[in-house]
């Protein structure tokens, strides 16, 4: 799924790969929306995960095809308005942290940003569906982990 963004007052394309529970896998600032930028996206997720998906989600993007006719030939893919809210909903915290910080300047520091602020936004990302206990919980597990990998103390 990609998201227009106004970088130094040009048009960028940020595309972002979210699974199936709505966890941000990768990002990927373009300057274009072509297949040669899908593939591109297509090619560092499958570096990066390993193992190719069973399914892949788009808008009707006709690059996302195209890309995955060449790098992905096995994967189903199903284009639809409205089966990739999931992707679409990811973008609400990159538009709120681009007002925030008055814009981008540039397209490296918009993908050095936007890499880390996902990976530490899945950390702490919440179930819709849990109560107040297992929330409680899974926060404590967050700031554990966040603990060990900034080797920082937390209190809260």
């Amino acid at each position: 799924m990609s998201l227009d963004i106004s970088i130094a007052g040009r048009k960028h394309w940020l595309w972002r790969a979210v699974d199936q529970h709505g966890v941000v896998l990768d990002i990927l600032v373009q300057s274009r929306r072509d297949a040669k930028a899908a593939k591109r996206l297509l090619r560092k997720l499958l570096k990066k995960q390993g193992v190719a998906p069973r399914v892949m989600i788009t808008d009707k993007l006709a690059s996302y095809a195209a890309a995955k006719r060449t790098i992905m030939p096995g994967v189903e893919h199903r284009q639809h308005k409205g089966l990739n809210n999931r992707a679409e909903n990811s973008h609400q915290p990159t538009r709120r942290r681009e007002r925030i910080m008055k814009r981008f300047k540039s397209a490296g520091k918009a993908q050095r940003f936007l890499s880390a602020h996902d990976q530490v936004a899945n950390l702490f990302r919440r179930s819709a569906n849990s109560n107040a206990a297992e929330r409680r919980k899974a926060r404590s597990h967050a700031f554990t982990a966040w603990t060990e990998v900034t080797g920082a103390a937390v209190s809260f």
